[in-house]
């Protein structure tokens, strides 16, 4: 038996916002990509910057770029050879703040 809604303008998610949800959570539950996004608090960085700051094999940042870029979490910008990447969703960026505040809290 399914109870009335209190709110009569509830509406159900599509199944695409659905999939977007679930992918940033996705995102977000990887300690790496965690690590990357924390990084580009302060700024914008290059793979080879993250690499080396966060310790980490170039080709893994990269992999780890690349799928944040699909969920634009992630922007890039390029100058000659080098890619730089920044920040791109302030919602989520908010998210991940709180979360680590949270976090730090205990």
């Amino acid at each position: 038996m399914v109870e009335e809604l209190n709110n009569p303008e509830y509406k159900e998610l599509d199944e695409e916002t659905l999939f977007i949800v679930s992918q940033t959570f996705k995102a977000l539950a990887d300690p790496t990509r965690i690590r990357i996004l924390h990084l580009l608090f302060e700024g914008e960085f290059s793979v080879n910057d993250i690499s080396e700051t966060l310790q980490l094999r170039q080709s893994n940042v990269s992999h780890q770029l690349r799928f944040l870029k699909n969920l634009r979490l992630v922007k890039y910008r390029r100058d000659g050879k080098s890619i730089y990447y920044s920040q791109d969703d302030e919602h989520v960026m908010h998210i991940l703040q709180q979360t680590i505040n949270h976090a730090l809290h205990y």
